[in-house]
């Protein structure tokens, strides 16, 4: 699967996007704990870390909005990180 990042998301993770090869049956969930197991560095000054930007984030499964964490992800998934965005 791979993980793109955006905004604070993008900042916090060190990265625009990165892969994860999952057991067949993992969820976002599963997903989501493969991400936070990473070894990172500190944030830049100002930017939450990313354990808390991904507990008010948005998911994008393929483009597509997902609220539960529970669904079945395919090898080839593409799962959008959008932290919450400020502005008008």
């Amino acid at each position: 699967m791979n993980v793109r990042y955006f905004a604070a998301a993008r900042a916090a993770a060190g990265v625009e996007e990165e892969r994860f090869e999952l057991a067949p049956g993992s969820t976002v969930t599963d997903l989501l704990e493969a991400v936070l197991s990473v070894e990172r560095p500190e944030p830049p000054a100002g930017t939450p870390p990313l354990p808390r930007i991904l507990s008010r984030s948005s998911f994008l499964l393929n483009e597509v909005a997902v609220r539960d964490r529970s669904v079945v992800l395919q090898s080839d998934d593409v799962v959008d990180v959008l932290p919450p965005f400020a502005g008008g």
